[in-house]
């Protein structure tokens, strides 16, 4: 919004050219949802607590030690990831970029269909939530949705092709099923891989770290003209403004910092809950 708002008043204030560089808007997005998180993170763990006395269901088919330190663990943490996510993009992303609210649509979307599974376990205490097979459905039929709008965004030359990294001259002409069978496997595979992590764990923040920096920096070499010529990849036009989107990933990395360095740092409350309070946790130890 920033972006679409400030940057065409350049001419008359020279310091609204900031919001012209992907760097710059990342930065500031982290920030946001760093704030953000800090902001009401306590009040979300709280409040969730507050509606969920037993909290989630522990499944039987995990570590048996959850089922005595997870006990009473309150789940749809992942609202404060999509609430500061949300939040970052809209304020500091190119509105007018499709691959923005494709990507927000399906994070949405699936954030959706994990808020209704987790209300299902926690409302009829049963741990399996909304049926498998009906997840399946909704997750593919959200993946085919966002791979046809992504083809149609992509260069023609690249439409329906796949294309192997550091080899420019090669590419796979995959049709328009095999491109959407494929895109509809990783879209639903990456999914469910931090889906079953999350539901072995607890936590999901880890895999998002993971795979949102990974997937952020690829969007953000693709999208650059210099780094593809050098790399040998090709470019596609406007992909680098994920970057902004998936600058949420950032924000967490002091998850694994606090996991890995301090045995007592505090049981987190959901998915996506953990970064602001163990943040907090560090200010009370070392502030």
């Amino acid at each position: 919004m920033f972006y679409n708002l400030l940057y065409p008043l350049a001419d008359v204030f020279t310091p609204f050219n900031l919001f012209r560089y992907l760097t710059f808007r990342s930065i500031a997005a982290f920030l946001t949802a760093l704030v953000l998180s800090f902001l009401i993170g306590g009040g979300l763990i709280r409040w969730l607590r507050s509606k969920q006395a037993q909290g989630q269901p522990i499944r039987d088919d995990g570590p048996a030690s959850h089922l005595i330190n997870k006990k009473g663990t309150p789940t749809m943490g992942g609202l404060l990831i999509l609430i500061t996510l949300t939040a970052a993009t809209v304020l500091w992303a190119d509105l007018t970029n499709r691959y923005i609210w494709i990507v927000l649509g399906v994070t949405l979307v699936f954030g959706a269909v994990g808020f209704w599974d987790d209300f299902l376990k926690v409302t009829k205490r049963n741990p399996k939530g909304v049926p498998a097979k009906l997840k399946l459905f909704l997750s593919v039929l959200v993946a085919a949705s966002a791979a046809w709008q992504i083809a149609q965004s992509s260069p023609a030359p690249l439409r329906y092709m796949m294309a192997l990294p550091f080899l420019k001259d090669v590419l796979w002409p995959l049709g328009l099923a095999g491109f959407m069978a494929f895109a509809i496997l990783v879209m639903v595979g990456a999914s469910n891989s931090v889906n079953l992590t999350d539901g072995l764990d607890g936590l999901a923040i880890g895999p998002v770290i993971m795979a949102s920096a990974v997937f952020g920096l690829i969007a953000y070499v693709v999208g650059n003209t210099i780094l593809t010529n050098y790399l040998y990849l090709h470019h596609i036009p406007r992909s680098g403004e994920l970057a902004v989107l998936l600058a949420y990933a950032k924000m967490s990395l002091d998850h694994d910092l606090v996991q890995s360095d301090l045995p007592d740092a505090p049981e987190l409350a959901g998915a996506g809950a953990e970064a602001p309070r163990q943040a907090q946790f560090l200010l009370r130890r070392y502030g």
